[in-house]
């Protein structure tokens, strides 16, 4: 009897233990700390991820260290400024503000985010805690930025350049148009690397109000920001209307060939004697937004350093068949089927004209690009860039360097385009600006010249 009961101890006791051990074998709490990242100003944002088996903790804590003291941040034992969010059935979210304005002690330095968590494990026989630091920096002093140029003027629809300093050198910076942002580029002044010094080439688009805010932003990493205005006026533009009529001869050469190159708008191309109405419309609109986000994100590709000189180069001898912000109205057997407003200048010669290089810099695009049809896009630096739409051919690939005047293709009518002719636009971050600007000696020597002459810039 003696021998069984002690059998039974013995059992009990390695099963309590196994149960233990099994119990630190759990695993331990999941943290990550997703905000702030580098950074805290005036204001900024603690974003914490927190991971266990049914969220079940038994502590979870949150505190900022700087300066040797501790500032509690959250606690699931205590009322909470922050905002816990359950993401999913084993994983908790945690956010507040944890700026300057919400936490009065916090002082420019270094400064440190840390989490512990703990959770109960097998049989609540143990407890399993982790932890996880974050370093970030306090910054509470706005940058500085100052305008070096003189003389601001902008045409509806058109384009204009500042030159500024803003300090430290390292932080973000440009131009912003109402809700646009233009960035600044680096200069090189008398020769010399001139920190803090940079050129923004920015636009007042078509769309915006004449009203639209301007100024040049300096902005560093921890949402700090200064603004400085410096536009002297703004000048209406006229925007010519027109009526474009819709025949079946049109819509059955240039819807079916779009609709086989267009695998985003999700359609089928379009059988022969089918409507051709429905598909145009979606081409008309639907792709025509599409190809403008696609023309914006090769602004990304644009060279930090200017790649051109002088006024650009209009197609030779060319008449105007169309104007830039152009509204257009659509009708087809007399009844209106579509607005949309054409953003560049239709000039036409003769057929299959050549085309050239508007001026110097490198093609970024050298492919069909939707209603534009076989398309080149020159990227000239600093965020301007270069359209030729409705191209035969291309004499140029993506990478190529081009001088002013080279030859890069010829005309035709490929995309949404009613004869043969180049359809010509500038872009400037990606957005299409009047052309009228730049081909005028006279504009590019004052506003763009000048003012880096001024500058010191060589």
């Amino acid at each position: 009897m003696l021998r069984a009961l002690g059998v039974l101890v013995v059992l009990v006791i390695l099963g309590c233990t196994v149960a233990y051990v099994v119990a630190g074998r759990g695993a331990s709490p999941a943290l990550t700390i997703n905000k702030p990242e580098r950074a805290v100003g005036q204001t900024g944002t603690l974003d914490v991820s927190a991971t266990a088996p049914n969220a079940n903790f038994t502590a979870l804590t949150i505190a900022l260290e700087q300066n040797g003291k501790t500032i509690p941040l959250y606690s699931n034992g205590a009322a909470q400024q922050a905002e816990v969010t359950r993401v999913d059935r084993n994983q908790l979210r945690i956010s507040r503000p944890i700026g300057k304005q919400n936490l009065p002690e916090l002082q420019s330095g270094p400064a440190r985010i840390v989490v512990t968590a703990t959770r109960p494990s097998f049989l609540n026989l143990r407890q399993l805690t982790s932890s996880a630091t974050k370093d970030f920096q306090v910054r509470l002093e706005r940058p500085r930025i100052a305008i070096v140029s003189t003389h601001h003027y902008v045409n509806h629809g058109g384009a204009e350049m500042v030159v500024y300093r803003s300090m430290p050198a390292d932080v973000q910076s440009g131009v912003r148009v109402g809700n646009v942002e233009y960035p600044g580029f680096p200069l090189s002044v008398q020769g010399a690397a001139a920190p803090g010094t940079r050129a923004a080439f920015f636009a007042l688009l078509w769309d915006q109000d004449l009203n639209t805010p301007i100024a040049a932003f300096a902005r560093d990493e921890a949402g700090n920001e200064s603004k400085a205005t410096f536009v002297d006026n703004a000048f209406e533009k006229p925007q010519r209307k027109s009526r474009i009529e819709l025949d079946d001869k049109f819509l059955n050469r240039v819807v079916p060939e779009i609709a086989e190159h267009a695998p985003e708008l999700k359609m089928a191309p379009p059988s022969e004697g089918s409507d051709m109405l429905p598909p145009f419309l979606k081409e008309n609109g639907e792709l025509r937004r599409i190809n403008a986000d696609e023309i914006a994100a090769l602004a990304k590709k644009t060279s930090p350093t200017r790649l051109w000189e002088g006024p650009f180069v209009q197609l030779g001898n060319s008449k105007v068949e169309a104007s830039f912000a152009d509204h257009r109205t659509y009708f087809y057997k007399g009844k209106e089927v579509d607005r949309q407003v054409h953003l560049g200048f239709d000039l036409a010669v003769t057929e299959h004209v050549p085309v050239v290089a508007a001026n110097a810099g490198v093609v970024v695009n050298a492919d069909w690009l939707g209603i534009y049809g076989n398309c080149v896009i020159i990227d000239h630096g600093m965020g301007v860039q270069s359209l030729y739409g409705h191209l035969m051919s291309f004499d140029v690939k993506i990478g190529d360097k081009v001088t002013r005047g080279q030859q890069i293709g010829r005309s035709d009518s490929t995309g949404l385009a009613g004869g043969d002719h180049l359809h010509f636009t500038m872009l400037v971050g990606g957005r299409m600006v009047n052309p009228v600007e730049w081909w005028d000696p006279h504009w590019v020597a004052d506003r763009v010249d000048r003012k880096l002459r001024e500058a010191g810039v060589q």
